[in-house]
């Protein structure tokens, strides 16, 4: 089963923000607890790199990607430390050429045909659609996915507890992904109990629409 396979079971992909590498693994280990086994970790903070390497190196069976990456150098560092994913807000193409040539897994941030379009010419299924509460969320993901039958979407912003469902009944929905599940506030302050019972929720309400 290859990535984007996995992470359609999966149905979620969590937005991990981890301001501090120390809370890395035990946030890991919470989503794992609950069901999840995705997490993109965010190029927003200083140790995101030590982070991923550090999830890599002690949670064998959580899956981590690196997500804003906004130039190669990112991502190269990202994959470097041990990221088996990038995820970008938008599509840089020097980005994506330099993934599909080293056979890592992207998912570039489209919002527009004419992006899509490009994504498709450099032989993309996969993008991601950000920020989808402004973009129209499902109902436009549902109009441009008649032009583009092949293309499977992974909407962020504006995914909720409340519309996940929503968003995971719709077969054009690779995953849905977001921040909510485990809130930077909650990594900060170690409430590792409460990120495990959001994933678990949320691993609930995946189960009943896709197994």
């Amino acid at each position: 089963m290859d990535i984007f396979e996995n992470m359609y079971k999966t149905g979620f992909v969590p937005v991990v923000v981890i301001n501090n590498a120390d809370n890395a693994v035990k946030t890991a280990e919470a989503l794992l607890k609950g069901g999840i086994d995705f997490m993109e970790i965010t190029f927003r903070t200083e140790c995101a790199k030590e982070a991923i390497s550090s999830v890599s190196k002690n949670v064998k069976n959580m899956i981590v990607g690196a997500g804003t990456v906004i130039n190669l150098n990112q991502a190269k560092e990202a994959v470097e430390a041990g990221a088996k994913f990038i995820v970008s807000p938008g599509l840089s193409e020097e980005v994506v050429e330099w993934c599909i040539e080293n056979d890592i897994p992207v998912l570039p941030g489209c919002v527009t045909p004419t992006e899509i379009m490009k994504a498709v010419s450099m032989g993309l299924k996969n993008i991601k659609f950000f920020p989808a509460n402004i973009y129209g969320g499902l109902s436009a993901i549902k109009a441009l996915s008649a032009p583009f039958g092949g293309i499977k979407f992974l909407p962020t912003g504006g995914v909720s507890e409340q519309n996940l469902s929503d968003f995971i009944s719709n077969p054009k929905i690779l995953a849905a992904g977001g921040s909510f599940v485990c809130a930077a506030k909650d990594i900060d302050e170690g409430n590792y109990d409460a990120i495990a019972e959001s994933a678990a929720r949320v691993t609930d309400i995946v189960r009943k629409i896709r197994n």
